[in-house]
């Protein structure tokens, strides 16, 4: 293995040991140390490459962060020659699945965001915001088109943004409760079909009707 990849190994190694401890401690119950120790490796290495535990959480939430936003962004690219339903039910698959490969660290970060700290700000002003403008595009573009009925943009964002996170903020409740695993894809399966079913019900025209889109 090469320098680099050693150097990835070890950064990967710190990173997936720091969202096991969170995930049980928090981040202010899990110490330096202890992520060293877990991830087998000297305590130096987390300051050389994250400069602090501050630093390696911000590397933590930003790169899940991005790569949500990302997602989303992708189907936005296709409403010139998507229908918004198309997209949108896209972007709710797309969404899922990245939290699905993802959900240890899905469950820290959306559990991090309730906080009220600086770094969350900042997250909020850039990625969330983003994810917000993006949402706000697709489902602008379906009532324009005549796809989706005339209602308040911003409460449906609200709304489709707490179902497309609810399986990773509260993956105790629908295990103890319900007793099924929020990232099985038996779950995810029937969890998109209902998403879809609340797209073509609640938000497409005298339900789903299939519209055209001009190139």
């Amino acid at each position: 293995m090469g320098k680099n990849g050693a150097v990835d190994n070890t950064k990967s190694k710190v990173m997936d040991a720091a969202i096991s401890l969170f995930n049980v401690q928090g981040y202010n119950g899990t110490s330096i140390r202890s992520i060293a120790d877990r991830a087998n490796v000297n305590g130096a290495l987390i300051s050389y490459y994250f400069g602090s535990k501050k630093g390696l959480l911000e590397q933590l939430m930003t790169s899940f962060l991005e790569g949500y936003v990302k997602v989303i962004e992708e189907e936005v690219m296709k409403l010139p020659s998507q229908s918004a339903r198309e997209c949108l039910i896209s972007a709710f698959n797309k969404t899922l699945l990245y939290q699905q490969e993802h959900h240890h660290l899905a469950r820290f970060v959306h559990r991090e965001i309730t906080l009220d700290t600086v770094l969350v700000r900042e997250l909020m002003s850039t990625y969330l915001m983003k994810e917000k403008h993006m949402f706000y595009q697709i489902i602008k573009k379906g009532i324009e088109r005549g796809e989706f009925k005339r209602q308040p943009i911003d409460f449906m964002i609200i709304q489709l943004r707490g179902m497309l996170t609810m399986p990773y903020t509260h993956p105790q409740y629908i295990r103890e409760v319900y007793h099924l695993i929020p990232h099985e894809p038996y779950f995810l399966k029937h969890y998109l079909n209902y998403l879809t079913m609340w797209v073509d019900n609640d938000l497409c025209q005298g339900g789903y009707q299939q519209v055209h889109v001009s190139v």
